[in-house]
């Protein structure tokens, strides 16, 4: 499908034991081969490993000690011919090979242009590319999990199977369009079509409401941890890092900037934010950092609000729990080993804590299990959508089969109800990515790293 043969280094870039230098394409083991004393890698089998050395072409004389695998289309990641070559993990070494290489005719591959291409060869569809992405970023063993899974393809299965059901409502209009005798337009649609598209709505819905846990194990839960300078932020997150992530001194306001961190709690990445404290100030620096705190507020999925036990309520303090009271929260009353002045009967569902006390911790955590059901789910047996698009697309899959139901009850013609149910069967399709364009193909796979 492709003219030419692209080449990247698919491991890190730096000095290590290995560096894995990735080609494929048609010409890709001819390339090699001419830099290559060894075997003729033209002759060789596919599938092996063949050792060697890397001369230069100028002089005959040997860069590195090599070993090459061969894998042969199609039997390969891209369904092209594949050549890696495993030399060692030199700066100047890899450099001066892929010079080599280019050279002789290969260009440097894209971002993510490996996997782009066994795409449309259609070796895997869109939702086993987009999963190798979340196969390299998984930071817990249940976000490896639901990644290995839709990379087996039991994502790919549940739309495929929820397509063909759609697609055979599609047929059933088709019939009736072409041969009108064969049943009444009234009978097809409210005998036929709205009990079955009612059977894919529910199958649809029990689907998203896996995919909310799916979309958590994938992405984490965006944690914002806020309340008033010197009230105990900064410690709590260095508390839960177990380690010293932030500053931590009796100044209020020491903290000026966002501060990032990841925990795992229940196999379920949290990712961590310590912000500024949130009050009034005249520091311009102070005050950029609250500004921001604001923000991240507002995109946060948990807040955790601290609130200091040996000081009564402020107005800060008030606005604090206003504007995140619709907001999934954790109140913690915090330094409950100094004498009590907050007036703890203006608040609800608050936890306790001492960061002093390592039992109080566990009861952050464990409060964060329960608001999140983080005890109930397994990676191994369940297919969870994850990704962000695929619910999405899957959402308007349900909108326009719903449209179709208020055009049935409304008794319009079968024609326009297919409209509706055709739009489903193309955002299904756009989920493995069998009805898009080259503009979605090129930015989903802009995000992937070199070499892969």
């Amino acid at each position: 499908m492709f003219d030419e043969t692209i080449v990247a280094v698919s491991t890190a870039f730096g000095e290590g034991a290995i560096s894995i230098i990735r080609l494929s394409g048609s010409e890709a083991i001819n390339i090699v081969n001419k830099v290559f004393k060894g075997k003729n890698l033209m002759d060789v089998k596919s599938h092996t490993i063949n050792y060697g050395h890397i001369i230069n072409i100028e002089d005959g004389f040997a860069i590195d000690e090599v070993l090459v695998s061969v894998m042969k289309s199609p039997r390969t990641y891209t369904a092209e011919d594949i050549v890696e070559i495993n030399c060692h993990g030199g700066i100047f070494v890899t450099n001066k090979i892929m010079e080599l290489l280019l050279t002789l005719g290969a260009r440097v591959a894209e971002p993510g242009e490996f996997t782009k291409r066994a795409f449309l060869n259609k070796r895997i569809d869109l939702t086993q590319a987009e999963s190798v992405m979340d196969l390299i970023q998984a930071k817990t063993e249940e976000s490896l999990n639901v990644a290995v899974n839709a990379l087996d393809g039991r994502v790919s299965k549940l739309i495929k199977n929820l397509r063909e059901e759609v697609l055979s409502l599609i047929a059933s209009i088709e019939v009736n369009i072409d041969y009108p005798e064969y049943d009444d337009a009234i009978v097809i649609s409210k005998k036929i079509l709205k009990p079955s598209i009612e059977e894919i709505i529910k199958k649809i819905d029990e689907i998203l409401e896996v995919a909310k846990t799916g979309k958590i194990l994938r992405d984490g839960i965006k944690t914002v941890i806020v309340g008033r300078p010197n009230v105990g932020k900064s410690s709590l997150l260095n508390k839960l890092m177990r380690e010293e992530k932030a500053i931590v001194t009796e100044i209020a306001g020491t903290t000026r900037d966002l501060i990032e961190g990841y925990i795992n709690i229940a196999g379920i990445t949290l990712n961590l934010i310590d912000t500024a404290g949130v009050r009034d100030t005249e520091d311009v620096v102070e005050a950029i950092g609250v500004e921001r705190s604001k923000k991240v507020i507002n995109e946060a999925e948990l807040i955790i609000l601290v609130l200091d036990n040996n000081e009564v309520l402020t107005k800060d303090d008030i606005k604090l729990l206003e504007i995140t009271e619709h907001k999934k929260r954790i109140i913690l009353i915090n330094k409950v080993d100094l004498e009590s002045k907050i007036e703890k009967n203006k608040i609800d569902n608050y936890i306790e804590t001492s960061m002093l006390d390592d039992d109080s911790i566990i009861k952050v955590e464990q409060k964060i299990k329960e608001i999140f059901e983080l005890g109930d789910f397994k990676t191994k047996d369940l297919t969870y959508l994850s990704n962000s698009r695929h619910i999405a697309k899957l959402n308007n899959a349900k909108n326009s089969l719903t449209e179709s139901l208020i055009s049935i009850e409304n008794e319009m013609p079968v024609d326009m109800i297919e409209i509706d149910i055709k739009d489903a069967w193309i955002f299904l399709g756009e989920i493995l990515g069998e009805e898009v364009g080259d503009e979605l193909i090129n930015e989903l796979f802009s995000k992937f790293c070199l070499g892969k």
